[in-house]
C-alpha cells in the first residue's frame, strides 16, 4: 500500500526513482555504500497511529493540547504543500498530482501553484 493510498484509500502507480538510463555508477567507489531504504506505507501508518493516539489524549480531557493539535493541522498542511512542490520539480504534472489526490488539476494548480 503506498503512502498515498493510506491515507486517501486511493490505488497509486508507482513511479521510478530516476529515468531509464545507462549506468554511471563506479562500482569500485560505491562497493560499499548501502542502498537507500525509503518506507513510505509503513512511514504514513506509523504517522496516522501518532495522529490518533494523540486525538484520544486530547478526546481523555487534555483540553490545553486541544490548540497544539490545530497547530498539527497546520504543520500538515505545510508537509502537503512541500511534497507537491518536490513532486512538481521533480516532472509531476499537475493532472497527476490531482488524479492522486481526488482532485482536477486545476484545483491542484490552485491551491498549490506558484504565482508566477
Amino acid at each position: 500500500m503506498s503512502a498515498v493510498h493510506a491515507l486517501n484509500g486511493h490505488a497509486t502507480t508507482v513511479h521510478p526513482a530516476s529515468p531509464a538510463g545507462p549506468d554511471t555508477v563506479k562500482n569500485p567507489l560505491t562497493s560499499n555504500r548501502r542502498a537507500r531504504l525509503v518506507e513510505n506505507d509503513e512511514y504514513a501508518a506509523f504517522a496516522r497511529r501518532v495522529l490518533r493516539a494523540y486525538a484520544r489524549r486530547v478526546a481523555d480531557g487534555d483540553v490545553e493540547a486541544l490548540t497544539l493539535m490545530l497547530g498539527l493541522s497546520a504543520e500538515i498542511d505545510i508537509a502537503i504543500s512541500q511534497a507537491v512542490t518536490g513532486l512538481r520539480e521533480f516532472g509531476y504534472s499537475w493532472a497527476e498530482i490531482g488524479s492522486r489526490l481526488g482532485i482536477t488539476r486545476q484545483a491542484a494548480q490552485q491551491r498549490w501553484g506558484r504565482a508566477s
